[in-house]
């Protein structure tokens, strides 16, 4: 069957999306070491990774276990749990209901949910997509947690609702981007709204079938799927099979499962023009503006970034109750990369930038800072994710370190002017006027974009 969404088709694909021609022996050597890496030093249980550049396949392959207890070996099309990377088929699926008529990106939330408390503020479906909305993570709800919400299949959507209305704002709408699931889980309800369909039936009859994503679907642990991980903690490299988990809470900011194979073609269709209309794509991968006119790295369920090798790729990861996952999309070489694992904590983003290191010429180093260090050393503190933030910049004998929270001074590469990277977040020192210290320092994850002011 053909289904037509607003001038863009979406067809049931009887092949894959891509041509698996044969790689290389060198880079297909290259890059299976770094993907079998963590699975032979210990620190992970199991993981799949697939590759394609273009229309080649440079990997897709299992390392390790899908489960300690059953010894089941981790394969190639294994079911993983998604965590967070669910949140671009939700902006998918409010993009296509927005193509087809159904709903504005301006649409002010009250106008589907008429009894959330917006606390006076003005909060758009577009503010959800960006994580510019103000409220508060579900995680960082303490009566969830007294709910013990994760484990409880007797709490329900309305239940987590409830609480979800009655908290205050992190911040007025606008003018900061900080990540909060509670954002695409809202929007979870707005799909509902608009479609006359639950969410789990509209990704997986809008989304996943018209693309030939068989073994994709909404994760219910208590049906059986076959070659599905169990999620593992790895506490002090200590494999132990963690719980499963409902998804009440999830829903549609983290409760997606996929296969690498499945995920490699979801990035190749949707950056290839068969997922979304050209309009819809565009708005998707357009980056955010705070009220200010500040640009974000984030777009609607995907950052655009850099990644810690100065890379600029398309993407998002995701993880938590055993499971993490990344996939993401270089678009200068149509580079795609999905590492999904049933282990954490986990190192799959090093993973992931590494595989993409070996593949494509790494952008060279700026060179040193040489301006004045003096007017950036001090103490800057702000509203972060849901609590006060406060970053140290400091001097060191190799050049200026930052400190978050009090945690660990790290090293930053300079980037231009006072612009910096920590690993793949950016550090943006500003003045008030044109000379002297700075008096603002800008930290951007992607995901979150602070606004801290020198003490």
């Amino acid at each position: 069957m053909t289904v037509v969404f607003s001038g863009v088709v979406g067809l049931v694909l009887a092949t894959p999306l891509l041509a698996w021609a044969q790689p290389a022996g060198t880079i297909a050597q290259r890059l299976d070491a770094i993907a079998g890496a963590e699975v032979r030093e210990g620190r992970a249980v199991g993981i799949t990774v697939a590759v394609a550049k273009g229309r080649d396949r440079l990997l897709l392959d299992g390392y390790g276990k899908a489960d300690i207890d059953s010894g089941a070996a981790m394969t190639a099309d294994t079911v993983i749990a998604l965590g967070s990377v669910t949140k671009q088929f939700t902006a998918a699926a409010i993009l296509q209901l927005r193509d087809r008529g159904k709903l504005s990106l301006d649409d002010p939330l009250t106008k589907w949910l008429p009894d959330f408390d917006t606390r006076g503020n003005t909060v758009t479906l577009r503010h959800l997509l960006a994580h510019t909305s103000g409220i508060t993570d579900i995680a960082n709800m303490p009566e969830l947690r007294e709910l013990r919400v994760m484990r409880n299949p007797q709490v329900s959507r309305d239940d987590v609702y409830k609480v979800v209305n009655r908290q205050p704002f992190m911040f007025p709408t606008g003018t900061l981007e900080a990540y909060s699931n509670t954002n695409y889980w809202l929007l979870g309800l707005v799909v509902e709204k608009a479609s006359g369909l639950t969410y789990e039936d509209y990704v997986e009859r809008r989304i996943f079938a018209p693309l030939g994503m068989t073994r994709s679907m909404y994760c219910n642990p208590a049906e059986p799927v076959a070659r599905r991980a169990a999620g593992h903690g790895m506490p002090n490299g200590q494999a132990r099979r963690a719980p499963d988990i409902v998804h009440t809470a999830t829903f549609a900011a983290g409760a997606l499962c996929s296969t690498a194979p499945d995920m490699l073609t979801w990035l190749q269709a949707l950056h290839g023009g068969k997922a979304l209309s050209a309009k819809s794509y565009a708005d998707m991968i357009r980056p955010a503006t705070l009220a200010d006119g500040t640009a974000l790295r984030y777009g609607m369920g995907l950052s655009i970034a850099e990644d810690s090798h100065g890379l600029r790729y398309i993407g998002h990861n995701g993880g938590g109750f055993g499971f993490s996952s990344e996939a993401r999309w270089y678009p200068d070489a149509k580079l795609a990369i999905v590492v999904l694992t049933n282990s954490e904590p986990d190192r799959i983003t090093a993973t992931t930038e590494a595989i993409a290191a070996a593949i494509l010429p790494t952008p060279r180093p700026a060179g040193t800072f040489s301006g004045d260090a003096a007017l950036l050393v001090g103490r800057y503190s702000g509203t972060g994710r849901g609590k006060p933030m406060v970053i140290e910049v400091s001097r060191t004998t190799d050049g200026l370190a930052v400190a978050i929270d009090g945690g660990p001074a790290a090293p930053v590469v300079w980037l231009d002017e006072w612009t910096f990277r920590r690993d793949d977040a950016l550090v943006i020192l500003r003045r008030s006027g044109s000379s002297g210290p700075a008096t603002e320092l800008r930290f951007d994850t992607a995901g979150g974009h602070f606004i801290l002011k020198r003490q």
